[in-house]
């Protein structure tokens, strides 16, 4: 993983080594030094009957029997994939530089895989490690979306150390959430909770495998509940100060009963390691996406159109609002759900379907986490006065829903993603057939295959379609040998196929 570390950042707490976690700034919240001894002064002062009754749940929970009980449900994921290198991650070059003879001794180092003449699009093979927990007995697990991005193959480490290679079913970028699917049967469950009975102050505890120490288990307390982070504004995460490292994505978060109530996704850290606050993806939201993961191999969300934002006690009091609440319409997209309900700017919605939206966050994560063609009533405050407005969501434009399949795309269990040469590339490289690898994982990637050479020819013989290549992976040899060009060089690579792993 790319662990990109910001002066203060947001990081997704997931990939152990190379991967593709991301990294966003957050402006640290000021707080008022005074009101705060205030409300100390009036929380030790007030009478005793004004104290509210004390939640069950804060009752000294069992650490031991939760991690005896749920422990065994508790997986490690590992991945393999190829990252596609951005312009910005590729070190930029002198003009010229390609020319010049010493080039050669610093191809294959990360950043100048495409600098040859052949390789289109530079690739990083990376290696990944994350967490994850098994949701039914038949092999249904859940992780990050972050943990299984990029990955062409990927390995589920259980409790009793058997592994087995895993389906990514489908992966949902918006909510971070992934899930997966091993061939087992009579698994070892975790149990559901329901996050919102959480309060701050309740205990919780994480077990995952930070930095690849498997089942570590963390504990804390609950720190504040609903936080809309940048980026990430349609889950209300709840934050905790458990300790949370990377490799502990996708790793479950427990409450004091040993229910499961939160997925562990990103910490906020200035160092890329733990500082006290982490943040979980409430279960509720998680078990959401993976119904629609599970029954169409995709997740969709609802979209209202509008751009907002919080009030301050100014704002409010300029458009009349006895309090600061609710998510201020700044910009309505035209054709979009909030446009068709005359829904305006200047407007601030105050309720969805008669639940109070205290922040902007509040509204994106209520409409978001509902599917496209839902209706919602909304209480909207407009020239001093409240009013209802019907409005039936629309979809995401570009949803950022993933897919995944369990190998290359192509290749099989030979891990490679292939293509015909173009017209122009067999002219510009003198060659009359043959297939442009897209991208290589499992076996052609340990064999030294990267993005961008060019198959000539399997086991001697000339390829000139996938499904030649396809045809001689069907007859289940125990190896193949490729014949590659790589930069205007020829050679010979044997690559090892054998039985696919169980």
């Amino acid at each position: 993983m790319t662990l990109k570390t910001l002066n203060v950042s947001l990081i997704a707490a997931g990939v152990l080594a190379v991967g593709t976690a991301g990294a966003f700034a957050l402006k640290p919240e000021l707080s008022n030094p005074s009101a705060a001894g205030a409300a100390s002064v009036a929380a030790v002062t007030a009478p005793s009957a004004a104290v509210a009754p004390v939640p069950a749940q804060s009752v000294v929970p069992n650490y031991r029997a939760i991690v005896a009980q749920s422990g065994p449900a508790v997986v490690g994921v590992t991945v393999e994939g190829v990252h596609k290198v951005t312009r910005e991650e590729v070190p930029q070059l002198p003009p010229g530089a390609e020319n010049d003879p010493f080039f050669q001794f610093f191809r294959g180092l990360p950043g100048m895989q495409g600098r040859g003449r052949n390789q289109q699009t530079p690739s990083q093979p990376f290696k990944g490690q994350g967490s994850g927990f098994i949701v039914s007995s038949d092999g249904l697990i859940l992780t990050n979306a972050h943990v299984v991005r990029e990955a062409k193959e990927v390995t589920v480490k259980l409790n009793d150390r058997r592994e087995y290679s895993a389906k990514v079913l489908g992966s949902d970028t918006t909510t971070d959430v992934a899930v997966l699917r091993i061939d087992a049967k009579n698994l070892p469950t975790v149990r559901l909770g329901d996050p919102q009975g959480l309060e701050v102050g309740d205990p919780v505890l994480a077990i995952g495998a930070p930095y690849g120490f498997e089942q570590t288990a963390t504990s804390g307390i609950v720190s504040a509940k609903g936080r809309s982070l940048p980026g990430d504004a349609m889950v209300p995460f709840i934050q905790t100060d458990a300790a949370v490292n990377p490799g502990n994505s996708g790793g479950p978060l427990f409450d004091g009963s040993g229910a499961v109530v939160g997925i562990n996704a990103q910490i906020y850290s200035q160092t890329g390691g733990f500082q006290g606050l982490s943040f979980a993806i409430p279960i509720n939201v998680a078990l959401k996406v993976k119904d629609q993961i599970v029954a169409t191999g995709k997740a969709s969300h609802g979209r209202l159109g509008v751009v907002i934002q919080d009030l301050n006690q100014s704002l409010a009091e300029s458009f009349g609002l006895p309090r600061p609440d609710g998510a201020l319409v700044s910009k309505v997209a035209p054709d979009s759900a909030a446009a068709a309900a005359g829904i305006k700017p200047g407007d601030v919605i105050l309720e969805v379907n008669g639940q109070p939206v205290e922040r902007s966050g509040s509204l994106s994560s209520r409409v978001g986490l509902s599917a496209p063609g839902d209706k919602v009533k909304l209480k909207v405050w407009r020239d001093k006065s409240a009013r209802e407005i019907d409005a039936k969501l629309g979809g995401l434009p570009n949803e950022d829903t993933d897919v995944a399949a369990n190998n290359a795309a192509e290749g099989g269990k030979l891990g490679l993603a292939l293509r015909p040469l173009t017209k122009e590339e067999r002219r510009a490289n003198n060659l009359e057939q043959g297939l442009v690898v897209e991208n290589a994982a499992g076996p052609a990637a340990r064999a030294g295959i990267n993005p961008g050479d060019v198959v000539l020819a399997i086991n001697g013989k000339p390829v000139t379609s996938v499904e030649q290549v396809r045809s001689v992976i069907e007859g289940k040899p125990k190896s193949v040998a490729l014949l590659i060009e790589r930069d205007g060089e020829r050679i010979f690579v044997p690559v090892d196929v054998g039985p696919p792993r169980s």
